[in-house]
C-alpha cells in the first residue's frame, strides 16, 4: 500500500484492503471485508456496505453533475456485496432526494456512470460504459447491456433484460426484454425470469398478460381493464399494471 490517503475521520471496517494512491475523504463509512483498488476516489457523503469491491480509477461519490446543486448536503448509499469495476463513476444526491441508492449483489461493468439520485435495487448488472442520467430508478434482477443510455426520470422495471447500445428514453414494464432502435418490447426475458424459479404457468401468465398489452389492437387503457377484468390479482399481475398506471413517461412500444 502505497501514498493512500484516509482521512482520520473516516470510517473504516475491518480487513479492509487500499490499493495505491487511493483517496479516502472525511465524512465516509466503509464496511467490513472491502477491497479498494488502486487510484480510487470515495468522497465525502459516500457510505459502502460490508464485502464490496471498487476497482482502479472509479470515483465514488462525486459532487452532482447537475446545474441546480448548490453544495447542499446529500449521500451516496452503496449496500453489502456489490462490485464496481473499472472507471466507474456514481455521484452522490441533490436536494431532489438527498441520495442515490445502489442496493446488493449488484455487478457494475468498467466505465460505467450512475447520476444523481439514481436508485438501483439488489442483483443488478450494469454493463460497460452504460450511461445512467439523473433520479432513473432501477429495481430488482434487471441487467443492462453496454453502451446503453438512460434518459432521467426513466424507470426499469424488475427483472427486465436491455439490449446493447439501448436508447432508454421511455420506462420499461417488469419481466419483459427490449431491443432495436427505437426501443421496444421484444418478448418476455424468459431465461431470467426461468434462472429466478419462476414457473412455467406464471411465466405463461405474465406472457398471455403482455400479449394483449403489446400485441392486441388495444389502447393501454383498455388493454389495463381487460386484464383487471379477466386476469385474477397475483402479485405478478398487480406489478404490472400498477407500474404502466403510474409511469411518468409512458412505456416503451410494443413489436410493429
Amino acid at each position: 500500500m502505497k501514498n493512500v490517503e484516509i482521512d482520520k475521520n473516516a470510517i473504516i471496517g475491518k480487513n479492509a484492503h487500499f490499493g495505491n494512491f487511493s483517496t479516502i475523504e472525511n465524512d465516509v463509512i466503509i464496511g467490513d471485508h472491502a477491497w479498494i483498488g488502486n487510484n480510487v476516489t470515495i468522497l465525502s457523503g459516500s457510505r459502502i456496505g460490508n464485502n464490496c469491491q471498487i476497482h482502479s480509477g472509479s470515483v465514488i461519490g462525486g459532487i452532482p453533475q447537475d446545474l441546480k446543486f448548490v453544495n447542499e448536503y446529500t449521500l451516496l448509499e452503496v449496500g453489502d456485496n456489490n462490485v464496481i469495476r473499472e472507471n466507474v463513476t456514481i455521484n452522490r444526491g441533490t436536494a431532489s432526494k438527498g441520495i442515490t441508492r445502489i442496493g446488493n449483489f449488484n455487478l457494475i461493468m468498467a466505465n460505467a456512470h450512475i447520476g444523481h439520485d439514481c436508485f438501483v435495487g439488489n442483483n443488478c448488472i450494469i454493463g460497460f460504459s452504460v450511461g445512467m442520467a439523473g433520479e432513473v430508478i432501477v429495481d430488482d434482477w434487471v441487467n443492462i447491456s453496454g453502451l446503453s443510455a438512460i434518459h432521467q426520470f426513466s424507470r426499469i422495471g424488475g427483472h427486465c433484460m436491455i439490449s446493447g447500445l439501448s436508447r432508454i428514453v421511455q420506462d420499461i414494464p417488469p419481466y419483459i426484454t427490449v431491443a432495436h432502435e427505437p426501443l421496444r418490447f421484444a418478448g418476455l426475458n424468459i431465461v431470467g425470469l426461468r434462472r429466478r424459479g419462476f414457473s412455467s404457468e406464471k411465466i405463461e401468465e405474465i406472457k398471455s398478460i403482455y400479449k394483449i398489452i403489446f400485441q392486441e389492437n388495444k389502447n393501454t387503457r383498455q388493454a389495463l381493464d381487460f386484464i383487471e377484468r379477466n386476469f385474477k390479482p397475483t402479485f405478478e399481475r398487480d406489478e404490472i399494471l400498477n407500474f404502466i398506471k403510474f409511469s411518468k413517461r409512458g412505456i416503451v412500444k410494443g413489436i410493429e
